[in-house]
């Protein structure tokens, strides 16, 4: 895969170390790419495994709500790898409940977790691979910014507004070398989804809207995530790609 890819020697920002993020980090580094990743909880990069040469990825603690932590965070990516080529944006939260029981702090802070922070990044990133003559840019979108989810309001908000940004700097920086793309899973089992999934009658609901009949794994991201972020995608952009066992079809 490596081979194929072009990955080998990507120097890679992935952002959001929990879950998907994770198994993103692990790929990553099987495909021989050099690895930063940023969380805000110290023991999930602790947790975050070698490639298989042994390489570890670089890590750094930082709460990406913070006003310019997603700039400061590439900077430190470009020092600690010599450059950027991929960013990888894997930051989300959800707070499952209807419109009408949200303040308006409570809207605010999902917004700024999943949608500001990137912005922020995917700026700074920009303008690093405008002067660098190119770059990957991936976030990781959900089919909720699509599907009008009941009791996902400010988390499909937040997934909608990030599709469009997406598109809009793929119009912006498509000059420039440089590809903007979304991977926008659907209903996939991971640490963070664990709670939810063991709620009474949660699971076969789920199931019961996935055409493929079951849910998806976080390794089955991996693979979009790779190319999008790969030399094999460099004609495709502003594309929010969907992993999602067919969900988006019914």
């Amino acid at each position: 895969m490596a081979d194929w890819l072009g990955l080998r020697g990507a120097r890679v920002l992935v952002l959001g170390a929990g879950g998907i993020g994770a198994e993103c980090v692990r790929g990553y580094l099987d495909a021989g790419a050099a690895v930063t990743a940023v969380d805000r909880d110290p023991a999930r990069l602790g947790e975050l495994p070698p490639g298989p040469d042994g390489t570890r990825p670089h890590t750094l603690p930082a709460d990406l709500t913070e006003p310019g932590a997603g700039a400061a965070a590439v900077r430190h990516a470009v020092e600690a790898m010599g450059g950027l080529d991929v960013l990888l944006h894997c930051v989300g939260v959800n707070d499952r409940r209807p419109i009408l029981e949200f303040t308006e702090d409570e809207w605010d802070g999902i917004l700024r977790t999943n949608l500001s922070t990137a912005f922020g990044a995917a700026q700074a990133a920009g303008r690093h691979m405008i002067d660098a003559g190119g770059g990957r840019i991936v976030f990781l979108s959900s089919v909720s910014g699509h599907l009008a989810h009941r009791k996902h309001g400010p988390y499909a908000a937040s997934k909608g507004g990030m599709n469009q940004m997406m598109r809009v700097m793929a119009a912006e920086w498509a000059s420039h070398g440089i590809t903007v793309n979304a991977v926008a899973p659907g209903y996939v089992e991971t640490p963070l989804t664990a709670e939810y999934l063991a709620r009474p009658g949660v699971r076969e609901e789920l199931v019961r809207l996935v055409p493929a009949g079951r849910l998806g794994t976080a390794p089955e991201v991996v693979g979009p995530v790779l190319f999008l972020s790969s030399p094999r995608a460099a004609f495709m952009t502003g594309h929010v790609m969907y992993v999602d066992g067919g969900r988006t079809l019914v």
